[in-house]
């Protein structure tokens, strides 16, 4: 057979050989798909009810002005055993001093026990003369028709600007009023400022939020974008310096919880700092025994928080705070690709963070539906 027949042939037989080498469908995966349940045989003790009654200090709903919306969340409430729930969004989505008036008619009437408001304030007029006077007047107001806390929105620092069209950072000078008489009036501050540092990294094999940000694109941002992640959190910790006398809650653990070491670090150069667990459950679940000593040791100065509200989800937080569980899947793989541990915290510890710090924080919620 001559070189040009044997050329010929290959040419032809080739789709042939091609496709006995490309592997059957079944075998074709992506990261995204390859989630393989787990063939450990351990223990499991899913817990869809907390051991203790709690106040969720990080909740966000719309429409707290209807008597049925409120009678509906109660009796999902009690299946968690959740005792209050605060609703951060006290002036709506839209920020109306009229939603938190209407908010706050409708608790008192039907369920004045079980759900408590923070307000908010709206930075669009910050460089207003009058925006000081009128934003301390309408946080006094609020207090007075029953807010017990302000809640500040990551958007201070990432996306509010001034009318010349300048960042408005967290530290800006003119907020400073603000905080103060947050501390006047023995109110607390959650605040949430940035998003995980992984969001300002670049997309790649080496970000462990890669598919998070594969299937949220929006969530991603450039290495200054609006600023650096750490200028970010560096003027949220100059807020708390400069203000010792205002308590902050630090949303989302400040988003230290995967480095524990430095947020210990924090909390003690910090004394008014606070920290809720809200949507960092997973970074606790996979250092049980690193958690659980920090959980112990700061057992004074954690709040339980979920944020969004999603009753279903609950139950891997109970089960990571409660139990000695191991190796048992997060709610939302994108978040989470680890499995998580248990840290089994003492009863006492439990009881802290689920109601006794927040009761501490927030005096007027009514004690008398918690244990002593």
């Amino acid at each position: 057979m001559n070189k040009f027949c044997k050329i010929v042939i290959g040419l032809l037989f080739m789709p042939f050989f091609l496709a006995a080498q490309e592997k059957p469908p079944e075998q074709q995966m992506d990261f995204e798909a390859y989630d393989p349940p787990s063939t450990l045989v351990v223990s499991e003790n899913k817990v869809t009810r907390a051991k203790f009654p709690f106040i969720d200090i990080h909740n966000h709903q719309a429409y707290m002005t209807s008597p049925g919306t409120l009678t509906k969340l109660v009796d999902e409430m009690d299946k968690l055993n959740m005792g209050v729930m605060i609703n951060l969004s006290g002036r709506g989505f839209r920020g109306s001093g009229d939603h938190l008036e209407r908010s706050m008619d409708t608790i008192t009437r039907f369920h004045p026990k079980r759900f408590a408001l923070f307000t908010n304030i709206d930075f669009t007029d910050i460089d207003n003369p009058q925006w000081q006077a009128r934003t301390l007047k309408q946080l006094e107001d609020d207090v007075k028709r029953g807010a017990m806390g302000l809640k500040i929105y990551k958007s201070l620092g990432m996306n509010n600007l001034d009318s010349k069209g300048k960042r408005i950072a967290v530290d800006d000078p003119r907020i400073d009023p603000i905080w103060a008489k947050c501390g006047e009036l023995k109110i607390p501050v959650l605040i949430h400022t940035a998003d995980p540092k992984s969001f300002w990294d670049a997309r790649d094999e080496k970000n462990e939020r890669w598919l998070e940000l594969k299937t949220h694109p929006r969530r991603q941002r450039s290495a200054t974008d609006p600023a650096p992640w750490e200028q970010l959190i560096q003027e949220q910790h100059n807020v708390f310096k400069k203000h010792p006398k205002t308590k902050f809650i630090n949303a989302h653990m400040g988003w230290y919880p995967n480095d524990l070491k430095k947020l210990s670090e924090l909390l003690d150069a910090m004394p008014n700092m606070y920290v809720e667990i809200g949507a960092v459950i997973a970074e606790l679940g996979r250092q049980p025994r690193t958690a659980r000593n920090f959980m112990i040791k700061y057992q004074d100065r954690v709040l339980f928080g979920k944020d969004s509200w999603v009753p279903e989800e609950y139950t891997t937080y109970f089960r990571v705070l409660e139990t000695a569980d191991e190796y048992f899947p997060y709610h939302k793989r994108y978040h989470a690709f680890w499995r998580m541990y248990g840290m089994e915290l003492p009863d006492e510890v439990l009881k802290k963070i689920y109601y006794k710090n927040a009761l501490t924080l927030l005096p007027r919620i009514d004690k008398s539906q918690f244990p002593k």
